[in-house]
C-alpha cells in the first residue's frame, strides 16, 4: 500500500504540488483566491503558470489545454503546445495570460439559439478551485466556457454559481442561529455503475457502437434471476481491468474506492469517496473517460449507457449529497437526538420544502432519452420525485406535525444467536432503494440520475432550491429568530410540504395511484419534463440566486429537447439499417432454406411427416411480413417528426411517433431471433455478449 500512497495524485497540481512548486507569497495569494474567491492578479497567474508548466514537462507533457465541460454530457479540450516562435527556434511556455483565459469554437457547440452559426467567438476561463491534471501527456486545466456575450454554454459555471449560492444563504441562516461560519461547501460522492462486454461483441453489434444501447436483442435464457452476479467473485480479466482502473484512477487523485460486482450479468459498479462538488463533478467526467480507455487496453468495452440491455437491470449514478461548512460542521447531521437538534431540523424542513416545491427540475436534471428506460423500470427510482426519511426520522417529523411527544429508539444493537459473533449495531434508518432522494444518515442520496450523465446538473439544481429555502427561512427568521418562531417555521414547512415525505415502496403501482392523489408531478418521460425547465417560476428562481439568465434557462431547455430527438434519430436510423439491410434478409434467407429443405422432403417421402418445416416457414413469413410493415411505419414516423421545425412539438413526435414504432420493429425482431438459426441470424445474442468476458 506504500506504493499506492505514492502513487495517488502524481498527476495532480494539488495543494501538496503547489506548495511545492510555488514561491509561498505566490502560493498564499492562490490559496486565498481558491478559499474566498477574489481575483487572480496576472502577475499571480504568470508565477503559477510558469510552476505548472516546468511540473507538467517533469511529467512528460508537450501540450496544454483548457478542459471544458459543454452542454452535451462530454468534455471537451483543444490543445495548445508550450512551444512559441523565437527566431528560428521556439521557447517552452505557458503565461499567466494562456493560463486565464482561451479561445475556443463557440458556434460548434450546442447553445440553445444563444449563438448563431457565424457568432463563433467563445472562451474557456481557468477553475482555480478545480486542481488542473494530466491526462495523456497533456496538461488539463478545468475551466468554464462561455460564448463572446459572456452568455454560459457549459455545465461548470452554474455549478460553480449555485454554490455559491447555497453558501452565501448558509451564512444568512446560521447567523440567525447565533453561530458565526464562513461558508459551506456541497459535497458529492458519485457512484457509478456500468457494464464490461467483450470488444469482439461490442464490434459486432452496430446498435452497441452508433446508440450505446442494443436496439434488438431476445431475452436470454439466464439472466440475473438467480441474483448469483451481485457482490460474487470478480471473474480473472475484470479484475485486472478494475486494477489498472483503480491505479490510473488514483494517479489523477480520484478516490477509488469500492468495486464490486452488480446486479445484471456482465455489469459493475466503482464508488469514489465523497469530496467538494465542483472537484466531484470533474472527476466523475475524467473517471467515465478513463473507465472507457482502460477498458480497451483489456480487450474490452465500458457501456455506460442508462439500458444497453433489455430485460435485465440498467445503470445509474447515485449522486450522495451533502453540506458542510467552511468549519467543517455537517449541516445534514442529526445528532444524537434529532428532535432537539433544532438546527439540524431546520436544514431538514428546508431540504424537504425545496424537493417538494421543485420536484420539476430535479426530473430535469436528470432527463435524457437513456434514463426514460431506466426510471420507473422495476429497477430505478420511479420519474415521480419523493423523499425517504427512514421510521425513527419520519417519526420525529410527524411527531413535529402532530404536537406529540417523540422517543428515538437511537442506534439499537441486537445479537446474532451465536456466541462467536459480536452484537450488531443496527441504524436509525433504513435503505430505500426505491426512493428517488433518500436520506441516508448524514446524507441524501439522489439516485435518479443516469450512468453516462453527468452530475453537474443534478448538483446545480440541489444546490439553488435548497438556497433558495434557506433564503426563505433567513427572510422569516430576520423579523424574528426566537425558539418560538424558528419552532413554528420547522413544524409549518414539515405540515405544508409532508405529501413528498414517503417511506413506502416506489416500485409498487399503489404509490403511483398515492402520489396522484397528492398531487406530485410524474413526469414519465424526457420529452414530458424537459419543458417544465423555462416555467416562469424556475426562470425567477435562477434569476433571484444569479445561477442562470431567462435566456440561459430558455437555451437549455432546447439544448435539451434536441438531444433528445437527436438521440432519437440516431437510433430509428441503426433499426432501420439493421432491420432492412441484415435481419430481414437473413430472415428471408432462412426460410428459403427451410422451404427448399420442405420441398426436397416431400420429393423424395411424400408420407413423411412435414408439420416442422411447414410450420416454421409459415411462422418466419408472418413475422417476416409484420416486421416488413412495422418498418415502413417506423421510416413514416421518422420522416414526419424530422418535418416538424417547434423543437418541443419535435421531441414529443420523437417519442411517439418514432420511439414506440421502433419498439414495434423490435418486438417482431426478438420474436424471430428465437426460431432462426443461429447460423442466419446476424449478430450476437444477448448470451454470447453478457456472458462473454469468462
Amino acid at each position: 500500500m506504500d506504493r499506492v500512497a505514492s502513487l495517488f495524485g502524481c498527476k495532480v497540481f494539488n495543494d501538496d504540488t503547489m506548495q511545492e512548486k510555488l514561491p509561498n507569497d505566490t502560493y498564499k495569494i492562490l490559496k486565498k483566491t481558491i478559499e474566498e474567491g477574489e481575483a487572480l492578479d496576472i502577475t499571480i497567474a504568470n508565477a503559477v503558470a510558469h510552476a505548472m508548466k516546468e511540473w507538467a514537462l517533469e511529467n512528460g507533457c508537450t501540450h496544454y489545454t483548457h478542459w471544458f465541460q459543454p452542454m452535451t454530457s462530454l468534455t471537451a479540450e483543444k490543445h495548445d503546445a508550450f512551444i512559441e516562435p523565437a527566431g528560428d527556434n521556439v521557447v517552452i511556455r505557458l503565461s499567466g495570460k494562456d493560463l486565464l483565459q482561451d479561445e475556443p469554437d463557440a458556434s460548434s457547440f450546442p447553445s440553445g439559439g444563444l449563438r448563431a452559426t457565424n457568432e463563433a467567438r467563445g472562451y474557456t476561463v481557468w477553475d482555480p478551485t478545480s486542481y488542473a491534471f494530466i491526462k495523456d501527456n497533456t496538461l488539463c486545466i478545468p475551466a468554464i466556457f462561455c460564448s463572446y456575450n459572456g452568455e454560459v454554454l457549459d455545465k461548470k459555471a452554474p455549478l460553480l454559481k449555485s454554490i455559491e449560492a447555497i453558501s452565501d444563504q448558509v451564512v444568512r441562516l446560521l447567523k440567525l442561529l447565533g453561530k458565526e461560519c464562513s461558508g459551506a461547501d456541497p459535497s458529492v460522492g458519485a457512484e457509478q455503475e456500468y457494464f464490461i462486454i467483450s470488444e469482439e461483441m461490442y464490434r459486432n453489434r452496430p446498435d452497441l457502437i452508433y446508440t450505446g444501447r442494443t436496439l434488438f436483442g431476445a431475452p436470454t435464457p439466464k439472466g440475473q434471476e438467480m441474483d448469483d452476479h451481485y457482490f460474487a467473485p470478480i471473474k480473472g480479466p475484470i479484475m485486472k481491468y478494475m486494477q489498472d482502473l483503480d491505479e490510473t484512477l488514483w494517479e489523477l487523485g480520484i478516490t477509488a474506492k469500492t468495486r464490486h460486482n452488480e446486479v445484471a450479468p456482465a455489469q459493475h459498479e466503482l464508488a469514489p469517496v465523497y469530496t467538494s462538488t465542483n472537484i466531484a463533478c470533474d472527476q466523475n467526467q475524467v473517471m467515465m473517460e478513463i473507465m472507457k480507455k482502460v477498458a480497451k487496453k483489456h480487450g474490452l468495452v465500458c457501456l455506460l449507457h442508462e439500458k444497453p440491455f433489455e430485460g435485465i437491470n440498467g445503470s445509474g449514478k447515485h449522486n450522495n449529497w451533502s453540506l458542510t461548512t467552511k468549519e467543517g460542521e455537517n449541516l445534514l447531521s442529526p445528532g444524537n437526538d434529532p428532535k432537539q437538534n433544532m438546527q439540524f431540523l431546520l436544514v431538514l424542513a428546508a431540504v424537504v420544502k425545496a424537493v417538494d416545491e421543485h420536484q420539476d427540475l430535479l426530473r430535469i436534471s436528470v432527463a435524457s432519452a437513456g434514463n426514460d428506460h431506466r426510471l420507473g423500470a422495476n429497477e430505478a427510482p420511479p420519474a415521480i420525485i419523493s423523499i425517504f426519511l427512514g421510521d425513527d426520522l419520519k417519526g420525529v417529523v410527524d411527531a413535529i406535525i402532530s404536537d406529540n411527544d417523540y422517543k428515538s429508539e437511537g442506534k439499537t444493537k441486537f445479537n446474532l444467536g451465536a456466541t462467536v459473533l459480536p452484537d450488531l449495531t443496527k441504524d436509525t434508518t433504513d435503505r430505500n432503494r426505491t426512493s428517488p432522494f433518500a436520506f441516508t444518515g448524514n446524507k441524501f442520496e439522489f439516485r435518479m440520475v443516469g450512468s453516462q450523465d453527468s452530475v453537474a446538473c443534478s448538483n446545480m439544481m440541489l444546490n439553488t432550491i435548497v438556497a433558495d429555502a434557506f433564503c426563505e427561512f433567513a427572510d422569516v427568521l430576520e423579523k424574528d429568530n426566537s425558539d418560538e418562531a424558528i419552532k413554528k417555521l420547522i413544524k409549518d414547512t414539515f405540515t405544508k410540504h409532508q405529501r413528498i415525505i414517503f417511506n413506502g415502496d416506489g416500485y409498487s403501482d399503489e404509490w403511483v395511484v398515492e402520489a396522484e392523489k397528492r398531487k406530485l408531478l410524474n413526469l414519465k418521460t424526457c420529452a414530458e419534463a424537459i419543458p417544465y425547465y423555462k416555467r416562469e417560476e424556475n426562470i425567477s428562481l435562477f434569476e433571484k440566486h444569479k445561477v442562470l439568465t431567462k435566456e440561459e434557462v430558455e437555451s437549455r431547455t432546447e439544448v435539451l429537447l434536441e438531444d433528445y430527438s437527436n438521440v432519437i434519430s440516431i437510433e430509428a436510423k441503426a433499426c432501420l439499417d439493421m432491420a432492412k439491410a441484415s435481419i430481414l434478409p437473413s430472415c428471408v434467407s432462412y426460410v428459403k432454406e427451410v422451404a427448399e429443405t420442405l420441398a426436397v422432403k416431400k420429393d423424395v417421402c411424400p408420407s413423411a411427416d412435414s408439420t416442422v418445416e411447414e410450420d416454421t416457414v409459415m411462422k418466419v413469413s408472418s413475422l417476416n411480413s409484420s416486421l416488413y410493415k412495422a418498418i415502413a411505419t417506423l421510416e413514416e414516423g421518422l420522416k414526419k417528426a424530422e418535418n416538424i421545425e417547434d423543437v418541443q412539438e419535435r421531441a414529443m413526435s420523437f417519442r411517439k411517433d418514432v420511439f414506440e414504432n421502433m419498439e414495434e420493429v423490435r418486438k417482431y425482431a426478438d420474436e424471430l431471433e428465437t426460431i432462426v438459426d443461429r447460423d442466419f441470424w446476424p449478430y450476437p445474442t444477448y448470451g454470447e455478449i453478457l456472458f462473454s468476458v469468462k
